[in-house]
């Protein structure tokens, strides 16, 4: 017992493995109890017994076992993981548990199986079982089969697969053991209850004797039809609400469901496939053309034989079937007729599909032979026409029995109809379209007034059936002409019809009481394309509109144009009215003035041929009134017609009368029932009249009535035909025009091409150049219809013409034609049906293609012809080959039947000589184009071969091939390649280049069919050895394939193929199953009709359920809650390549790209996760290369293919750059509205925008920066976070580009850096930009570091990563770069570090270079900011989410985040002083931007200022009011418009049109002269000097030279220009954009127009040259100044080189020069000193000094020195450490010069000094001795006279007389010439002005404590911040004065200050220092306010107005501080 003891301790499933049997028991009835309890069937517990279960049932202990099984089913009954466990459990069942003798044992083995088949394991449960049949063990056998057995009688034929087991019936029937047999006759009862019938053929071949006894079983069988009594869990709902309605008594649906639940099984599926080719005998191909007919009957016969097998194996029949067509159509035996038709009857009924391909050759031959009049033969014609009709559709045979249906043989005819009316039988609503059923029943028409009785009542049979096929709605247009007898007729016809889908329309129509499904949607059970279009059909959104797409179908041959065009769409009764008014009869002239006096007042008759015209005009105007007041019923419109063409009728010679006359004729054509004979009547008149100059248009109005009336293809014909039958030109281009716009209005159906194309092409060859024009428009129209094709009727005209014609095309290319908006009211009746809807587009389809005239070429290939391409000499081969392709060419379009062509190119498509191949597959393309969508017939014997050429080993021979491939599947849609086992065949070839070519082809083609034929399941077992290839290639082709093929069959299908595949493979495949799944796009909807397309994203909603398939799950969801993603996914019509996948067969005119109404982006479900994970798994590359090579290109596009539009996708990776541009404008337009799929794409268009930053083109890279812009505001919106595999992927080549050298593309990038931040946190962007720092271009390196210091500014130190130190390391190596720029940025950034930080940063950034160190400490001491502990608007991380929602950021202003980054960072390199600009954004920006931003009610928090005494300064203040001219309309929404109307409008400056340049400079002038308008030029001011400056040129050379111009026009034009330039410069940060390129150009436009001596000889030309000169000085002060200076050398050095060029011109540009040296002292700090002696330093390479002083003027080198002298003067010895840009300073003369310079300037300093530092007591020593007065008299007036020092001297002598005011100078300037002395008097008076105007500030010095209060702003400001440079104090009256100007410029009130003494004036030296003090910065701001108070609105500042405030000299406007104090603390107060 101690054992038991042991054993009884053991957990459960230790228990259940014990050895002893004990134990086990226990387990098992333990693991019962505890199966039992578990409720969950997803609990943990049951994964516990996963492995046991398999030892359950396998216990070698029988009582054990017994338990073991009890305890398996329930555990298979309740667990979730159960079905893991099949295979094992099965396959111990049947070994272990079948063998017991046990009945109970097996019972409970049965019913686990059946457990494991109801838990959805069907297949594996059967697959086990029928292995069991074979075990050596009878009772096994019989167990499996009874399982069998069991389980098909409960579960049904649908879920127990029967083909396998009647496979293994006949062995079973054979066993020995009789147990076995017996089984196996019950097995056969169950199964013959399922599939009836169809089990007879496969066991025909069993005992006679067993047969009989099945016999008697079966009879014994209830008839009705089987249900099964147990359900898959999946069904059991179903099973449940079953219950319920039977218990409601609900029978009738039961029935109703049984069609459903038991699917057809076909015996044919059932049987195995017989080889019959290799059979044949030997000789029969000789034998069968053998004399004797006896021979040629042997052969037959053996064919005969063979074909009775039931199944044959798929093979080349083609020869055969040709022996035997042969037979059929010329044998003279009828005997030997007959028997061929049997063996074509087995040989279709043995192959079915696989014979499609053949039939289109034999059907002719049948129905020709049908002549025959012996009843076997016509008997075995029709079986064989039968069964071939079987294997083929109508469609594809239909054209070859029209064309016999017009035999004179009556025979052939009744038997066609006959034919046609069992054919109908087999066809369904929907596979009998209307445009199929068109052209049958009018030739059937035709048959039933056959004077053969037997042919009438033929086709009466075949138009009854039609009639129960479709119903009479569909059939009745095509009815209306027959005479009531025969329609009854045709109706008792149609009721005796028995349908083969009889029981299936039944059912619909039992269907109907429970679900509302309209006829014809119910009756489309099979799923082909066409049937999508049905079950769309009742679409309640555009049946309005429906009609619309098509007003009537194109005539047939045969019947008379007008018929077809109103046939369509009419209902029966509004037909006949139609008709009956068409053949009105043409009334004499007498009867029609009988009729209009009835309707018309008698004077007007009278009137109507008076002599005089009032008296005509008089009677018109009652006529019309009389029209108009008519009824359309009593309107006698041919009487009418009359009256106006009786006499003088068209000749009247009176315009009113005429007009009047011609709207008359469009009054009657749209009131009344206007017939052809009326039209007739009016038509050559309005003709006649078309080309009048008064009375076209009205003459056009008529004859669009008459269209309208009397449809238009008729009356264009008419129109056509009188125009070119007369000679006038006008008539005829203005009735071409006329067309034209017809066209676009009416459509183009039913017009006829061929008779079009004659008249056009007599029009191209007209002399009047109009008509060919119209022509040619006339020819753009039909091309939006026809499409290409319509070239080839022209490809003979000359050269010339046709690339007109060509442009013509080219510029229709891409758009789709119009919705038809006229003649549609005629037709669009209440009685339109919703089936007919359904297939309109598919009527259109056709139209376009039948409208080409066609030509028969069957004749031309002869017999001989097919023998040369079949010759064993190649060069025949050719020979033939190359008459083909002439044949076809010279046809242009041919007919379907070719003859004996397909066989003969067939051959060689595997021709040995390859280029006989390329070139019969070049003729196969051609012959697609040529045949149209008749190609299909041909798909199966032409187009499958060409599949196999895709596995050649060459690769052009592929290319060619696939080109052929798709040129097919243009013309014929996919649905003919997708049918049949070709395409499965064609995979199961092992060819690596096959399998790889066709499986990227149907990745290509299948995403974009709506509905595909079941048998693309047939590729999937190929589809998955592919993934298992062993070529690489060859399985990245089926992976990329496999979402395609799940997006058709669906996962459940694809997963149920992996179950033949081995284990190993069958994981494999399902897991990247599971991959597919993740990226399966969605099925493309159907595409709405033309009229009522969906613009924008996704198709309406109302649309959507009704436009997905039916079977289309997604659709479900969607009726009950619109979710958008769904609604996207549906919407995805953009893939829909209408031409290529659908029924409308090559209607060429809607290309791939016309549908591009969808959604861009797709959202594909968890599409980015899947990537990321790719990526991480590294299965795909990783995003990171320096140049992109082409695997990441097609990588990208392939994973882009799942989810952006195709159409897109071919824009974006186009290799022309304007389609990118395309692609980014589209994504621009999409941004707003995709949201959603912009983000769930964005990681790919993000690494496609890296993709552009690659290329040359700067338009891409502009546009594709505005999109970014665009992007990242939209994602910072949606508070949307960059993911890390975005951001690596993404950021470091937007920073590449910060390096870029323009300078519009830097800033946007900077601008982008910025935005970014906001979705990515500023702490992960600075890695990425400190990366940048290391870059090779210094640009790069100078911007990445600026980037740097704001994003510390802005976030402090925490961004600084890894740490602070390494960065700042990091950072400071770049302080020793070699490049100036670099350098100053890497300063820069440490002193902003240092501002925020303080002193800390020296531990920081560790040891330095003593040149660094110095620097840095030198640049620390400059800015002079005291370090405060934290920076005053210390942001954080992510700071500018609530600013930038809060401040309605605009794409044109910069959010405030901006204005701290980037934009600052301009500023401060711009102004000499950066951190005193930086320093007033900290004091005030908290406040101010609160007072802007709040909208008035919220409370602002008052900073801490420093407290003054404010007592005596509250007088009230006074706003002024802005007087500002009101803006243009075209700039109301100038912000909303961003740049591109800016951009058209700087096109427009540059006009040849002086009135178009003169309007746009109005334009831009208006918004430059407002400064909140001012700000859009921002980024344009380059472009708009480039159109100014070209401007200037075009009145130079060609206005000024023209004689006939008004030259008041060009002062105009000049004095605009000049004015828009004055406002442009006066506004400093647009100056400041302007470059030196530019500006060097305009400076040389200025300067020539100064010199221009044609403007002074007019009357304003002085004026003109006085504007031109105070511009140029405003040029020079405001531009920026490295920039002008930079320029002016440039122009200096060229207009000294050119010979042509004026010694005038040089002197002023060195005039300008010598301004910008007087500018120097308050610009050098703005000055980028590297680049100007870079500049000079070339300068004087090219004109060294012994060139320059060869010069005739001593001007330049005198110029060139004052410039470095001042240079020198300023900087001192530091000017030498700007020397970097210059590469070998050796060779430079400059730094030489320079050193002198230097050398020279110390000694005169010292002296200086030396002089200055003595007391006076020295000085009056130095005074005493009157030789020494003049030594230094003398000494300063040399200094003035030399050039260089004539500054220093001035000042000295300037010192010298204020000194010793009796000093006499006057004896030194007696000598000297009169322009030295008044230049000497000038200087003097020059400095005493500016001497006076510093005198009135105390020297910074002497500041008292109070002084110090009043100037500046606070106590943390030093002094400094105000000061200038030499630390002189800068008082108000300054500011007050600019502060003046500016109020002027912006058009305030200046009255207030007018008494205020005026100061220097803005012209003269500015005497203000260039500093951008806080004060500034807060009146810009106040102003703005006030501004922004008045107009009730507050948007955010602009930082450009930041940055102009912060860095300007001049144009900065401050008041008096205590004034704005004031001015402020009145604003709080206000707004609390």
């Amino acid at each position: 017992m101690g054992d038991d003891s042991e054993w009884m301790k053991l957990p459960v499933d230790q228990k259940c493995e014990h050895k002893l049997w004990k134990a086990r028991l226990s387990g098992y009835e333990e693991a019962l109890k505890i199966f039992q309890k578990i409720k969950d069937e997803k609990s943990p517990e049951w994964s516990k017994f996963l492995g046991l279960i398999k030892k359950f049932v396998t216990d070698s202990n029988a009582v054990v076992q017994l338990k073991g099984l009890e305890a398996a089913l329930v555990y298979v009954e309740n667990a979730h993981v159960a079905g893991k466990t099949t295979g094992e459990v099965v396959s111990g069942v049947v070994s272990k548990v079948f063998n017991q003798p046990k009945a109970k044992a097996k019972e409970l083995g049965m019913e686990i199986c059946l457990m494991y088949i109801e838990i959805e394991k069907g297949e594996a449960v059967q697959e086990e079982l029928l292995k069991g049949l074979d075990n050596k063990n009878p009772k096994i056998v019989v167990a499996c089969i009874e399982t069998l057995r069991k389980a098909l009688s409960e579960f049904g034929s649908k879920i127990i697969l029967l083909k396998p087991i009647i496979k293994v019936l006949p062995k079973l029937f054979e066993s020995r053991e009789k147990a076995v047999r017996d089984e196996a006759k019950l097995i056969a009862v169950e199964i013959y209850r399922w599939i009836r019938d169809a089990l007879r053929p496969p066991l025909q071949n069993i005992n006679p004797v067993q047969l009989k006894e099945l016999e008697e079983e079966w009879v014994k069988l209830p008839t009705g039809a089987p249900r099964p009594a147990r359900f898959l869990r999946s069904q059991q709902e179903l099973e449940a609400k079953l219950e319920q309605q039977q218990s409601a008594g609900g029978d009738a649906e039961g029935g109703g469901d049984d069609g459903d639940e038991v699917p057809q099984i076909d015996a044919y599926e059932l049987l195995e496939a017989v080889e019959i080719l290799s059979k044949l005998p030997k000789d029969f191909y000789d034998k069968i053309e053998a004399k004797k007919w006896q021979e040629r009957k042997e052969a037959l016969e053996a064919v005969e034989v063979l074909v009775k097998n039931p199944k044959l194996e798929a093979g080349d029949y083609a020869d055969l079937v040709k022996a035997l067509k042969k037979v059929v159509g010329k044998d003279t035996n009828v005997m030997l007729v007959a028997l061929a038709a049997k063996c074509l009857t087995g040989l279709a009924v043995g192959l079915r599909k696989k014979f499609g391909q053949y039939a289109g050759h034999v059907v002719p031959t049948i129905l020709e032979k049908f002549k025959e009049k012996k009843p076997q033969v016509v008997q075995a014609l029709q079986e064989a026409i039968d069964a071939i009709f079987l294997t083929t559709t109508l469609q594809n045979i239909s054209e070859d029995v029209l064309a016999v249906m017009d035999n004179k043989n009556p025979t052939i005819k009744q038997q066609t109809s006959l034919f046609i009316a069992r054919s109908f039988r087999h066809c369904t609503a929907s596979t009998l379209p209307k445009s199929l059923l068109k052209p049958f029943c009018a030739a059937l028409l035709k048959h039933i007034n056959d004077s053969a009785p037997e042919v009438r009542d033929a086709a009466f049979e075949a138009l009854g059936t039609a009639l129960k096929v479709v119903g009479e709605k569909a059939v009745n247009p095509f009815l209306a002409d027959v005479d009531k007898l025969k329609l009854d007729k045709i109706k008792e016809c149609s009721e005796k019809v028995e349908l083969v889908h009889g029981k299936k329309a039944g059912l619909a129509a039992d269907k109907k009481d429970f679900k509302p499904v309209p006829g014809r949607a119910a009756a489309s059970g099979a799923a082909g394309d066409k049937d999508t279009k049905d079950a769309s059909a009742p679409k309640p959104g555009p049946l309005k509109k429906a009609p619309a797409a098509k007003p009537g179908g194109p005539p047939k041959k045969g019947k008379p144009a007008a018929q077809g065009g109103t046939g369509g769409t009419g209902t029966k009764s509004k037909k006949a009215v139609e008709t009956k008014e068409m053949v009105e009869p043409e009334l004499s002239i007498e009867v029609c003035e009988e009729k209009a006096s009835a309707v018309l007042p008698a004077t007007c008759i009278q009137l109507l041929d008076s002599s005089n015209w009032k008296e005509r005009l008089a009677c018109m105007e009652e006529f019309q009134k009389a029209v108009e007041l008519m009824d359309r019923t009593e309107m006698p419109c041919q009487a009418l017609v009359r009256m106006l063409a009786k006499k003088p009728g068209w000749k009247e010679t009176n315009f009113q009368v005429m007009q009047m006359k011609l709207h008359i004729v469009a009054l009657i054509a749209q009131k009344g029932n206007f017939s052809k004979t009326s039209a007739q009547i009016v038509l050559d008149g309005l003709v006649d009249k078309i080309g009048d100059v008064k009375c076209g248009n009205n003459a056009k109005e008529a004859m669009t009535a008459i269209a309208e009336a009397c449809v238009l293809p008729w009356t264009a014909e008419q129109v056509m035909s009188m125009a070119f039958s007369q000679k006038n030109p006008k008539n005829q281009s203005e009735t071409l025009n006329w067309l034209s716009n017809a066209i676009k209005e009416f459509g183009f159906s039913g017009l006829n091409v061929k008779a079009f194309i004659s008249n056009v092409k007599t029009a191209l060859a007209a002399t009047n150049p109009a008509v060919r024009t119209s022509a040619i428009t006339l020819l753009g129209v039909m091309y939006l219809y026809v499409g290409p094709s319509l070239r080839m009727f022209f490809e003979d005209e000359k050269p010339a013409l046709l690339s007109q014609i060509d442009a013509e095309f080219e510029k229709m290319q891409g758009q789709n034609p119009p919705a038809p908006t006229r003649g549609i009211s005629k037709h669009s009746t209440s009685g339109t049906d919703e089936g007919e809807d359904g297939d309109e587009p598919d009527d259109g389809g056709s139209d376009a293609v039948d409208l080409l005239p066609r030509t028969e070429i069957s004749d031309k290939i002869t017999s001989e012809l097919v023998s040369k391409i079949g010759d064993k000499n190649w060069k025949i081969r050719k020979e033939g080959l190359d008459e083909v392709a002439a044949i076809i060419n010279e046809a242009k379009f041919i007919q379907p039947n070719i003859g004996e062509l397909p066989t003969a190119l067939k051959g060689r498509l595997n021709d040995s000589n390859k280029i006989l191949v390329q070139q019969t597959l070049t003729i196969l393309q051609q012959l697609a184009v040529a045949m149209g969508p008749n190609i299909k017939q041909h798909v199966k014997n032409l187009g499958i071969p060409v599949i196999t050429v895709l596995g050649d080993s060459k690769n052009n021979v592929r290319s060619a091939a696939l080109a052929t491939v798709n040129a097919w599947a243009e013309q014929t849609g996919m649905k003919e390649w997708l049918e049949g086992e070709d395409l499965s065949e064609e995979l199961k070839k092992e060819n690596p280049f096959l399998r790889q070519e066709l499986l990227g082809w149907l990745a290509e083609k299948l995403p974009t069919l709506r509905s595909t034929p079941t048998d693309l399941i047939l590729c999937v077992p190929q589809l998955y050895s592919c993934l298992e290839d062993r070529n690489g290639d060859v399985r990245k082709k089926a992976q990329d394939a496999l979402p395609f093929f799940m997006m058709h069959l669906g996962y459940e299908k694809m997963a149920k193929a992996t179950g033949k595949l081995k284990p190993t493979s069958k994981d494999q495949v399902l897991a990247m199953l599971e991959k597919a799944k993740a990226n399966m796009p969605a099925k493309p909807t159907a595409p709405a009709k033309a009229t009522s397309r969906p613009v924008g994203g996704s198709a309406p909603a109302k649309f959507q359920p009704a436009s997905a398939p039916a079977e289309d799950s997604v659709s479900g969801t969607l009726d009950s809650k619109p979710d958008p993603k769904k609604a996207k996914a549906l919407g995805v019509s953009s893939k829909t390549k209408t031409a290529q996948g659908k029924k409308v067969p090559s209607k060429t005119s809607l290309k791939e790209d016309d549908d591009k109404s969808g959604p861009i982006f797709i959202v594909v479900p968890n599409g980015k996760e899947q990537r990321m994970k790719d990526e991480k798994g590294l299965k795909v590359l990783k995003w990171n290369f320096t140049t992109p090579r082409d695997e990441y290109i097609e990588q990208l596009k392939t994973q882009m293919s799942s989810c952006v539009a195709k159409w897109l996708q071919d824009e974006m990776f186009h290799s022309d750059f304007q389609h990118h541009n395309k692609a980014l404008a589209v994504m621009v337009d999409h941004l707003e509205s995709e949201k959603e799929g912009v983000i769930g794409c964005l990681d790919l268009i993000l690494k496609w925008v890296t993709l552009r930053f690659f290329d040359t083109n700067t338009s891409v890279l502009m546009k594709t920066l505005e999109y970014l812009k665009l992007l990242f505001t939209l994602l910072s919106d949606e508070e949307y976070h960059l993911t890390e595999n975005e951001a690596s992927s993404f950021i470091p080549y937007l920073i590449l580009k910060v390096g870029e050298p323009k300078d519009v593309i830097r800033k946007d990038v900077r601008a982008i850096l910025n935005r970014m931040c906001l979705v990515y946190p500023a702490s992960k962007m600075f890695p990425f930009i400190m990366e940048g720092t290391k870059s090779k271009n210094s640009k790069q390196r100078a911007e990445c570091l600026e980037e740097l210091g704001c994003l510390v500014e802005s976030y402090g130190m925490n961004v600084c990563q890894p740490t602070p130190g390494k960065a700042l390391k990091e950072i400071a190596i770049h302080i020793g770069d070699r490049d100036n720029a670099v350098r100053n940025a890497a300063l820069n950034t440490i002193v902003t570090v240092y501002n925020v930080h303080g002193d800390q940063v020296f531990k920081l950034i560790g040891t330095l270079s003593e040149k660094d160190m110095s620097m840095l400490e030198e640049r620390i001491k400059r800015s002079a900011k005291r370090p405060s502990a934290a920076p005053v608007k210390q942001v954080e991380e992510k700071p500018q989410r609530t600013q930038s929602i809060s401040s309605n950021t605009n794409m044109l202003r910069k959010g405030p985040a901006e204005d701290m980054s980037s934009k600052l960072n301009q500023a401060r390199s711009m102004s000499g002083h950066p951190e005193a600009a930086q320093m007033v954004r900290r004091e005030f920006q908290l406040d101010l931007d609160e007072i802007e931003n709040d909208s008035g009610t919220v409370r602002c928090e008052m900073p801490e200022l420093v407290q003054h005494k404010l007592d005596d300064i509250f007088e009230p203040v006074l706003i002024p009011e802005p007087k500002i001219r009101a803006v243009s309309p075209h700039f109301d929404d100038m912000h909303s418009n961003t740049a591109s109307t800016i951009n058209f409008i700087i096109s427009q400056v540059a006009s040849g049109d002086i009135n178009t340049s003169i309007q746009a400079l109005t334009q831009i002038d208006e918004v430059l002269r407002q400064e909140d308008k001012a700000e859009a030029m921002s980024g344009h001011i380059d472009q708009f000097l480039i159109a100014t400056f070209m401007q200037l040129r075009l009145i130079y050379n060609t206005h000024m030279a023209d004689e006939k111009l008004e030259k008041d026009e060009i002062i105009k034009l000049y004095s605009c220009i000049i004015g828009n330039m004055i406002s442009l410069f006066q506004i400093e940060s647009l100056a400041r954009e302007a470059s030196t390129g530019v500006l060097k150009d305009l400076m040389h436009g200025l300067i020539t127009l100064m010199l221009d001596s044609r403007i002074e000889d007019l009357e304003e030309g002085q004026q003109v040259v006085r504007s031109v000169n105070l511009l140029v000085v405003k040029v020079l002060e405001k531009s920026d100044q490295t920039n002008i200076l930079s320029a002016l050398l440039v122009l200096l050095q060229d207009s000294l080189l050119a010979t042509a060029s004026s010694p005038k011109f040089s002197e002023l540009v060195m005039k300008c020069l010598w301004r910008m040296v007087r500018l120097l002292p308050d610009t050098i700090n703005s000055i980028n000193l590297d680049r100007i002696l870079l500049d000079i330093h070339i300068f004087m390479k090219v004109f060294p000094k012994e060139k320059l002083k060869q010069c005739k003027s001593e001007f330049p080198i005198r110029t060139l020195k004052t410039l470095l002298h001042t240079l020198c003067k300023l900087k001192g010895p530091k000017i030498l450490d700007h020397l970097t840009m210059i590469d070998n300073k050796n060779e430079s003369e400059l730094e030489a010069h320079l050193c002198r310079m230097m050398k020279h300037s110390m000694d005169q300093t010292g002296s200086k000094s030396d002089k200055e530092t003595e007391k006076g007591a020295s000085r009056i020593d130095e005074k005493s001795s009157k030789a020494k007065v003049n030594d230094f008299l003398a000494e300063i007036f040399k200094k003035i006279g030399s050039k260089e020092n004539t500054k220093e001297g001035l000042a000295e002598l300037y010192e010298y007389k204020k000194k010793y005011s009796d000093a006499d100078i006057e004896p030194f300037l007696k000598n000297s010439s009169q322009f030295f002395q008044s230049y000497v008097e000038r200087g003097l008076r020059v400095i005493e002005m500016e001497r006076e105007g510093k005198g009135r500030l105390p020297t910074s010095a002497g500041i008292s404590p109070q002084m110090e209060v009043t100037c500046v702003p606070t106590a943390t400001s030093t002094a400094s911040s105000l000061g200038n440079t030499n630390g002189e104090e800068v008082g108000p009256s300054v500011y007050l004065e600019r502060l003046k100007i500016l109020r002027q410029r912006c058009g305030l009130d200046n009255t207030k200050q007018d008494d205020r003494p005026p100061l220097t004036s803005l012209l003269s030296k500015p005497a203000v220092p260039t500093v951008a003090s806080s004060t500034d910065m807060l009146h810009s701001k106040l102003s703005q306010l006030r501004e922004s108070r008045e107009q009730h609105q507050h948007s955010d500042l602009d930082s450009n107005q930041t940055r102009s405030s912060g860095a300007t000299t001049t144009s900065s406007s401050t008041a008096n501080i205590d004034d704005l104090k004031k001015r402020l603390e009145r604003i709080k107060s206000s707004r609390k």
